[in-house]
């Protein structure tokens, strides 16, 4: 005598779907960011500047090499020139 359950199609029906859900079940990732992009970080603002377009492919191929953020860079030639030109003292101090 065969003592295996036999199984109804219902109850493949409900495995299937039940698998489904945990394949298609994401789960959270310990290393997702928790700090804001520069985009939505009330710290920074946006601004545009123009460049003459040599020096903006120059700017942008380096930046990519070096595998950093072009606005990263103008942040520290800024800070830069605002120290060489003694204004680099924070305003709310």
């Amino acid at each position: 005598m065969n003592n295996k359950k036999k199984t109804s199609r219902f109850d493949d029906l409900i495995d299937a779907a039940r698998s489904r859900q945990q394949r298609d079940n994401i789960q959270p990732t310990e290393n997702k960011p928790s700090s804001h992009s520069k985009s939505t970080n009330p710290e920074y603002t946006r601004t545009t500047i123009y460049l003459p377009k040599h020096l903006h492919r120059k700017l942008k191929a380096v930046a990519a090499s070096q595998e950093r953020q072009m606005s990263d860079i103008m942040t520290e030639l800024v800070e830069q020139w605002l120290l060489s030109n003694n204004q680099g003292k924070d305003e709310n101090s």
